[in-house]
């Protein structure tokens, strides 16, 4: 069966113009044009349709998507089965989420007690599925898997306090970072403090400290964009002083 751009936005449920949009930028194209013109769409592009939005409503930008669909090796049962894992997990964090919203409600009420922990599961929950989702690879390929679960589980398991507490310190860090940036000294006493306030940050979930896991972890700053693009919106080459200033931590260790 074939579609105008108009049938397929209809059935699609989006907008005419976005589908002219998404064939110039060289996303979805037409199978072929009609002799006047118009814009005419195969089961092919349905298909290819369908995938662009399930990447679309998993948060991807339309650059990222057009890479991915496009790419000569792309599998669309393979996608699929990557679209239900995301979605599955996206689920669950929404029925934490509603979890949490309905034991609130009955405890303002006072049909039921909430402890501290429940009132932020659902947060955490997000934090280490959206850790994992971003390093989960490279951190379990590092440390292990027998690591990263524990970890995951303390995290987890904070009480409210800590909680509050751990993300009161990720923004500490960040401002410590950026005040030591302006000595241009990692070995500096804002540098060591800097390396000192993520010691005691990593200590929220690390089951336990080590130097070399320390420095292993500095390294990966560097070494990965990923990483690197989270301190360096402090200022650019923010990882790279970091790392030096944990790197003169460590070794006084």
């Amino acid at each position: 069966m074939e579609y105008t751009v108009q049938k397929l936005g209809n059935l699609a449920g989006i907008s005419t113009r976005t589908l002219r949009y998404y064939d110039e930028i060289g996303l979805l194209k037409p199978a072929r044009k009609s002799s006047s013109g118009y814009r005419i769409y195969g089961q092919q592009e349905v298909d290819k349709l369908q995938q662009i939005l399930f990447y679309r409503e998993l948060g991807l930008d339309l650059e990222h998507i057009k890479n991915i669909v496009n790419d000569p090796g792309f599998s669309s049962s393979q996608a699929l089965e990557e679209h239900r894992e995301k979605l599955l997990a996206k689920r669950l964090q929404l029925d934490l989420l509603i979890s949490n919203v309905e034991k609130t409600i009955s405890a303002t009420e006072g049909e039921s007690i909430m402890a501290d922990k429940e009132k932020f599961q659902g947060f955490k929950q997000q934090l280490v599925e959206d850790n994992e989702k971003q390093y989960g690879d490279e951190i379990r390929g590092k440390y292990g898997d027998d690591l990263v679960d524990r970890s995951n589980a303390k995290m987890l398991n904070m009480s409210e306090e800590k909680y509050q507490e751990f993300i009161r310190l990720e923004q500490q860090v960040l401002d410590q970072l950026e005040e030591a940036l302006r000595t241009g000294d990692p070995s500096s006493e804002a540098a060591q403090q800097t390396a000192d306030l993520h010691r005691r940050w990593l200590g929220f979930t690390w089951p336990t400290y080590s130097k070399d896991a320390h420095m292993g972890l500095a390294e990966m700053y560097v070494a990965d964009d990923r990483f690197a693009a989270y301190y360096d919106k402090v200022e650019p080459g923010a990882a790279q002083f970091l790392r030096d200033a944990i790197e003169v931590y460590t070794a006084q260790q």
